[in-house]
């Protein structure tokens, strides 16, 4: 979730508030960055994947992966999708428990 949270504010020229939403077994990170062109979506979880406009920036590619790679191993699954009003929303997502 960090990592969530560092590129949510690395990402995010404005300085806009972070915002995290945990419900439903689902925990959100929103921001109001310039948003993750269409093209870069599939790509995003991707170890080293870095796409144009972001790699003058501080990173090796690797946090978005270690995200994935840890909700993978505790059963969970990793998304992004455009945020209303623009930016992005990245979520980790896990299946209700059983009893």
């Amino acid at each position: 979730i960090a990592n969530l949270v560092d590129n949510a504010a690395k990402f995010d020229p404005t300085g806009a508030p972070v915002e995290i939403h945990v419900k439903d077994g689902a925990v959100e990170v929103l921001d109001r960055g310039p948003g993750i062109p269409a093209e870069d979506v599939p790509h995003l979880f991707d170890r080293f994947y870095r796409p144009v406009a972001s790699r003058s920036l501080p990173g090796s590619g690797l946090g978005l992966a270690i995200v994935k790679d840890v909700a993978d191993a505790n059963g969970g699954r990793v998304y992004v999708r455009a945020r209303d009003g623009g930016g992005s929303v990245f979520g980790i997502a896990w299946p209700p428990l059983s009893d």
